[in-house]
């Protein structure tokens, strides 16, 4: 994907997870009488201005896109007309600026519910949890897992894809617990399995967990035939395109997708000449793979999946739907776990147990922007919920000056019956501020070592 399309993609994403969360605060701060002077997406200059409703609000779209605030009528910012004054933010109860300021994050979380449940009921393509014969060595090869064999339960939970199974092990790997694995053979016979997890290091879960400990996704012997090939990906710049047949590479015969594979994985922006046949006619073509970083490594890739015979499709994939009820549930469901591992991870990494290279600055959101809108418009959204509840989590810790920081305040003034000093206030601000810039620097760095690593 190009870089205007990956800055489209990020921009596009900001602008609908800024706009969520700053409506939850605009809607409910209407609906508890507050007067709204400005809604804002983006900070700085403004570069249009939209005045709307009876308190001719401001609509604004400003210059620089990374956040976004809604200005209330408050006393502490500006004298405020006596005939307004019940109008005012400081002038609400403790329970009023708790509710308003709380349905920001709040409606991160019913975006990410809503996405999810869109979804179930429109139904996803999902990988089964078949898995491929374990190499030596490995815990997986340990617990007796053999190719072919569908996982069906993992501690008695229901698995249904290789996202459940790659979810359940995470989870268990973070606590170091040992699982219980029922899985169905191909000869039809149901065992349950034991994988020890309880020594696994949990520092080691930013990367792939699942190859790590021996499991990976079955693939049966697939033809090197292109079936899907992603728009503006390498493979489509070189003119390949689905239904195309790679019979050589660099002069090597290839009789399996494995081995084009291996040959793009091993050629990292190397370009590589490809013999292909289409519609039995015989052309050439170079393809220059793209580097990505894997666990460390540089990889190749070009962007093309593989054509699947209908009954291998059968056997390795599977259409997760739901009804309108089971949807909901089910979203809920993932928001909430997705939430709480989020919490748990960054606990961890307080504490030491969890590397800081799992936290992410705008570089790394905005490259899997453009990579989730390159494979199409359900990863797409899939992303963007994943990311909302990031948004919603993040806003809920109680550091000023984030949402979590004045609901901390509320709470104590709550608690006490009068506000905090407006110098303790002060100086949780600079506190938070200081903690905030420490992240952000943290994850800008991870940023860069990422890009540079190709």
């Amino acid at each position: 994907m190009s870089f205007l399309h990956t800055v489209a993609a990020f921009i596009i994403a900001l602008g609908v997870l800024i706009v969520v969360h700053e409506y939850g605060h605009y809607l409910v701060a209407r609906l508890c009488g507050v007067k709204v002077l400005r809604f804002s997406v983006g900070f700085g200059r403004p570069l249009a201005i939209w005045r709307r409703g009876r308190d001719q609000t401001e609509w604004v779209l400003a210059a620089i896109p990374f956040g976004g605030y809604v200005k209330m009528l408050d006393e502490r910012e500006a004298p405020v007309p006596s005939a307004e004054l019940e109008r005012a933010f400081n002038r609400q109860t403790v329970g009023r600026r708790f509710l308003i300021v709380v349905a920001g994050p709040l409606f991160n979380f019913l975006f990410a519910i809503a996405v999810y449940a869109g979804l179930y009921m429109v139904g996803l393509p999902e990988a089964r949890p078949v898995v491929a014969n374990p190499p030596a060595a490995t815990l997986a090869h340990a617990a007796g897992f053999r190719a072919g064999d569908l996982v069906r339960a993992v501690d008695g939970h229901a698995v249904t894809t290789w996202q459940d199974l790659r979810w359940r092990v995470l989870q268990a790997a973070l606590q170091r617990q040992r699982l219980s694995v029922e899985v169905i053979s191909e000869s039809n016979r149901i065992s349950t399995l034991l994988l020890d997890l309880s020594g696994y290091p949990a520092a080691e879960v930013e990367s792939d967990l699942l190859e790590r400990i021996g499991l990976a996704l079955y693939r049966p012997k697939l033809a090197p035939v292109l079936g899907q090939v992603v728009a503006g990906s390498a493979a489509e710049k070189a003119g390949l395109a689905a239904g195309d047949r790679v019979t050589r590479a660099d002069g090597r015969a290839l009789a399996s997708w494995e081995e084009l594979v291996q040959v793009v994985r091993a050629r990292p922006q190397q370009p590589v000449r490809l013999s292909i046949e289409r519609a039995g006619v015989s052309l050439e073509a170079v393809v220059t793979p793209d580097a990505i970083a894997v666990n460390g490594m540089r990889i190749g890739r070009i962007g093309a999946a593989p054509e699947i015979p209908a009954a291998h499709a059968a056997r390795i994939f599977v259409q997760v739907r739901y009804g309108p009820l089971d949807s909901l549930a089910q979203a809920v469901v993932k928001t909430w776990d997705i939430s709480v591992f989020s919490l748990k991870m960054l606990g961890m990494m307080l504490l030491g147990e969890v590397s800081w290279k799992n936290l992410s600055g705008p570089v790394t959101i905005a490259d899997f922007a453009g990579q989730s809108a390159q494979l199409g418009w359900i990863p797409y959204l899939t992303f963007l919920a994943l990311i909302s509840i990031s948004l919603g989590v993040l806003n809920l810790l109680p550091v000023p000056p984030l949402d979590g920081g004045h609901l901390m305040y509320y709470l104590f003034e709550w608690i006490k019956g009068s506000p905090a000093s407006e110098r303790a206030m002060d100086l949780g601000q600079r506190a938070g501020i200081a903690l905030l810039l420490v992240l952000m620097a943290f994850a800008f760095y991870n940023d860069l070592t990422r890009l540079f690593a190709g």
